[in-house]
Parts: structure tokens; C-alpha cells; sequence
């Protein structure tokens, strides 16, 4: 490399996104992941400024004084507030980046492959107002492969479940390619809105996404675990409105998550049963590799294999690897540049 190229490599600092619905993550070039924030904004509705973004706006949720208000500017995977997530990406780019830049980044982002191509717009128009010169969006699905090390090039079928925070991606690749595809609106997210509805219906109990987040982590799950663990959680009286406690047990949350693990389930049968007969036995030998937060629900890989007789394997970091894999992407920029310009 020369001396001129050197000197230009230290202000390209082309970087990869996972904008994701819960967490926003970024691997920058060179330097790997150097971001991984909630993807959660708290501004003042008044003046419209920004009054946190990431981790310290997650803190806020619904905690806020009547002017600010904090939310998730991202739902089941798509942009739900344009102008947030452009600030909140504007934001964490410029956390990411040196004070000294000569070149606005090319950005490779993530994107759910069910998404229209006005969503695809929107992504697109929401990174080039944070000061993207070049966008790229690749399938999470097939970023997921990448990263958790799977030889999609090889001419075999490997199956990747990626369950992220708004949606859940099915996808069979072989040749570099996404030979099937299904995406469905079902993820993390959901898992907590069906401990929140079942602690509503059933206990008259009110709890925020916290509380049935950290239900879900610490003793929620899609298979009967070896034994019955109990936590206590506080929320609020749905008939008195007073403050209360409950003992719950992980019996009766694995009940409540049923049917998200079921539609799950589902979208990996509806893709098995679509996969041509070659990639289907090319599978059964390999097994199914799951990426994603919402793989980290204990029980699911072996839940999905005992209904589907195909082996499951849990990706070494399932949370890193959208992020890992759109940043193996943009090294290898110049062997895919023709396919995937935003």
C-alpha cells in the first residue's frame, strides 16, 4: 500500500450497522465492534431536541416528566419514526468516529429481508441524513451466516434462524445466496408483551417491558427446564392501581411464551417444507444454526430440534453476528459492491 493510500485509510471509516428493534450495534473498519447501545431516544417534545440516546434514554422509559418522552424509534424491524432513528444513527456514527474526519463513511446496514422497498428507502434516506456517502443493505439473515461463520459460498444448504428484537428471519442459503426466505414479525419484543398480557389476564398484575425482560432472561424458556425456578416481580394492581408483588414460577412463563415460540416454529417448518429435497438433506446433516437475542431463550434450540427431527446449534455469539457479518461484507465491499448498492 502507499504512502498516499495509508494516509487515506485513517479517514475512511467505513462501518457496518445492525439496526436493530432493541439494540443498535456498529463494527467500524479496522477496529471491529465499537458500539453496542439500545436503540431507544428520549427527546423533548416541545423543542424536539435530543435529550439522550442508547443506553441513558433506555433508562428513561417510562420514567419521563410529561415534555420528554422516550421510545423505540424502530418496531418489529422496520423504521417507525423517521426523524428519531436519523438522529439516534447521526448520534451513535458520530460516537464512533474520530474528531478528525476527511470522508463521510459508507455504511453496510442490516435489514430483515421481509421489509418493502419503502422501508428499504427509508433506511436508506434515515443513513445518508446521519452523513452516509454509500449505503449498502444486506439480508440480515444472510449477515447472521456470515458472521457466526457459516460457508454460505459452498455449494450446500445451510439453514440460519436469526431472532431479533421485531422479527424473526428463516433463510436457506447455498452459493452465496438466499435460496428461501421467511421473515415474520415475531421476536424479542413479543416475548415481552406476551409475559406482560398473560401477567394482566391472569394476575390483574401491570409490569413494564423491564420487569417482563428480565422475566424472560431469568427464568423464561421454551423447554421445561430441569427444575421449576421462582422470582418475585412488583408491578402495579390492575383493579386498585396500588403497587403489588407476585411470586411467579418458570413453569407458568414458559406458558406465557408458548405461543411466540410456536409461531417460531412454524416459520422454520413453512421454510423446511419449501427447501428443495438436495439443500433439505444437506441441512439435516448440518443442523440449524440460530443467531439473534431472542435465541438466547433457554430451551429453544432443542424445543425447535424435538419438532422438527433436524439437529439445532446455537451460533457462538448469536447477538454479535449480524453486526460481525455486514462488517465481513464491507471488507469484501469490492466482491459485492454490484449486488447490494442502496
Amino acid at each position: 500500500m502507499s504512502f498516499i493510500n495509508s494516509i487515506k485509510e485513517l479517514f475512511v471509516n467505513d462501518i457496518a450497522i445492525d439496526l436493530g428493534t432493541a439494540n443498535t450495534l456498529i463494527f467500524v473498519k479496522g477496529r471491529g465492534i465499537v458500539l453496542s447501545e439500545p436503540s431507544v431516544v428520549a427527546i423533548q417534545t416541545s423543542t424536539g431536541k435530543v435529550i439522550a440516546v442508547g443506553r441513558e434514554a433506555k433508562n428513561m422509559l417510562g420514567k419521563t416528566p410529561g415534555d420528554i418522552v422516550a421510545k423505540r424509534p424502530m418496531k418489529e424491524g422496520v423504521i417507525a419514526d423517521f426523524e428519531m432513528v436519523g438522529k439516534m444513527m447521526k448520534y451513535f456514527i458520530s460516537k464512533c468516529q474520530p474528531r478528525r474526519k476527511l470522508v463521510h463513511p459508507r455504511v453496510v446496514i442490516g435489514v430483515p429481508s421481509g421489509v418493502t422497498e419503502v422501508e428499504r428507502r427509508a433506511v436508506r434516506e434515515a443513513a445518508s441524513q446521519a452523513g452516509a456517502t454509500k449505503i449498502f443493505l444486506i439480508e440480515e439473515s444472510r449477515a447472521a451466516a456470515l458472521g457466526a461463520g457459516i460457508p454460505i459460498e459452498e455449494p450446500a444448504g445451510h439453514m440460519v434462524v436469526d431472532i431479533g428484537g421485531g422479527t424473526t428471519e428463516v433463510s436457506v442459503l447455498s452459493l452465496g445466496g438466499m435460496v428461501i426466505s421467511t421473515s415474520i414479525r415475531t421476536g424479542g419484543d413479543k416475548f415481552d408483551e406476551a409475559i406482560m398480557s398473560h401477567l394482566k389476564k391472569y394476575h390483574n398484575l401491570i409490569v413494564g417491558e423491564k420487569t417482563a425482560e428480565e422475566l424472560k432472561i431469568k427464568i423464561g424458556s421454551a423447554y421445561p427446564l430441569k427444575t421449576v425456578e421462582t422470582i418475585e416481580i412488583k408491578g402495579r394492581d390492575a383493579i386498585s392501581g396500588l403497587p403489588r408483588t407476585l411470586k411467579i414460577d418458570s413453569v407458568e412463563v414458559r406458558e406465557a411464551l408458548q405461543d411466540m415460540v410456536n409461531k417460531v416454529l412454524d416459520a422454520v417448518r413453512t421454510t423446511l417444507d419449501q427447501t428443495p429435497p438436495e439443500l433439505a438433506s444437506d441441512i439435516i446433516d448440518r443442523g440449524i444454526v440460530m443467531t439473534g437475542g431472542g435465541s438466547l431463550l433457554r430451551g429453544l434450540p432443542k424445543f425447535i430440534a424435538k419438532n422438527t427431527g433436524v439437529p439445532v446449534f446455537l451460533a457462538e455469539n448469536p447477538l454479535t453476528c449480524v453486526v460481525l457479518g455486514s462488517g465481513t461484507f464491507l471488507e469484501q465491499i469490492k466482491k459485492y459492491e454490484h449486488q447490494y448498492v442502496g
